[in-house]
C-alpha cells in the first residue's frame, strides 16, 4: 500500500519572511586645532555629497561641538568613507580624523 504524503498545517509567520537590514553605522568627524575650516568642507562636498551650505554647517558643528555626523550608512560604507576621508587628509598632511560608531 502507498503512502499518502503528509501535509503539513505550518504557516510561516509574516515576519520570518522579512529580511532583515543591515545595522546602520555613522560617519564622524572629529575636531582638531590644525585642519583648515574649507578643508573639511571640501571633504564633505567631495566624500558625503553635501551643498556648499550643508557643508559648512556640519562642520561648524564640529568646530563648535567637537564632533559631526556626515551620515549614516550600512557598515562597508561607512568605513570606505572613513578611509577616503583618513587618506586624502593624510595626502593633504591635515591630521583631520574620522570614524564610525553604530547608529
Amino acid at each position: 500500500m502507498a503512502n499518502k504524503p503528509q501535509h503539513s498545517d505550518t504557516v510561516l509567520k509574516p515576519e520570518l519572511l522579512k529580511p532583515k537590514l543591515p545595522p546602520m553605522y555613522k560617519v564622524l568627524l572629529l575636531n582638531d586645532d590644525f585642519t583648515p575650516m574649507e578643508f573639511v568642507v571640501e571633504c564633505l562636498e567631495r566624500f558625503f555629497n553635501k551643498s556648499r551650505e550643508q557643508a559648512t554647517q556640519i562642520m561648524l558643528k564640529v568646530h563648535t561641538e567637537g564632533v559631526g555626523v556626515c551620515g549614516i550608512y550600512p557598515q562597508d560604507i561607512a568605513e570606505t568613507k572613513m578611509h577616503h576621508v583618513l587618506n586624502f587628509a593624510q595626502e593633504s598632511q591635515h591630521p583631520l580624523q574620522c570614524i564610525i560608531e553604530i547608529a
